[in-house]
């Protein structure tokens, strides 16, 4: 039973990795440091907890919401998405290690993860930006960091609600290919 929990906490962590890699990543890191429910001490992924690691992400969290209009830059944005990516895979990998399981399956499982909330979430972000004034663009980034630290909490002391992020997400993505269905319907009947 307690693989399928850190199957379901590894899951949610990397879900919310895809959204903004940062807070999750640091509320992993108090959360293994306090041993509340995360464990990495002894484990190859102890680097995880470390004050050393938890500073760097730290002060990338702090870059990426100062230099957030950077941050919306292609270039930028797919290092920012490779970072989130890299990170969901550690997170998911960290959750398998810290009851003594296997870690790397977690590296790829919560690589995909993490990207699949990407692609489901980026038309949702594309829209945001593009409704937003621009003076308010700059907490669009700080509100996702606010979702994906509270997303990675619930999600690390309640595995099971990883599922309800889950499906949220694919329902997210299964109504967007619908509209492009749609919209492309509409140009066909123009004709």
């Amino acid at each position: 039973m307690t693989l399928v929990l850190d199957i379901l906490a590894g899951l949610g962590l990397a879900l919310a990795c895809g959204l903004r890699p940062f807070l999750p990543t640091l509320v992993f890191g108090a959360l293994a440091l306090s041993g509340l429910t995360l464990e990495v001490d002894g484990t190859d992924l102890a680097f995880l907890a470390e004050p050393w690691f938890l500073l760097v992400v730290a002060a990338f969290f702090v870059v990426s919401v100062l230099f957030h209009g950077y941050a919306a830059k292609p270039i930028a944005a797919s290092v920012l998405a490779g970072i989130a990516i890299g990170l969901g895979g550690l997170l998911f990998a960290g959750a398998l290690a810290s009851d003594g399981y296997a870690w790397w399956p977690g590296i790829l499982a919560g690589a995909v993860a993490a990207a699949f909330a990407q692609l489901a979430t980026k038309d949702v972000l594309i829209g945001a930006r593009a409704r937003l004034p621009k003076e308010h663009l700059g907490g669009l980034p700080v509100y996702m960091e606010i979702v994906a630290g509270l997303a990675a909490a619930v999600a690390a002391l309640l595995p099971p609600v990883s599922l309800i992020y889950l499906g949220f997400l694919v329902r997210l993505l299964l109504a967007r290919r619908r509209r492009e269905g749609e919209k492309y319907a509409g140009l066909r009947s123009l004709r």
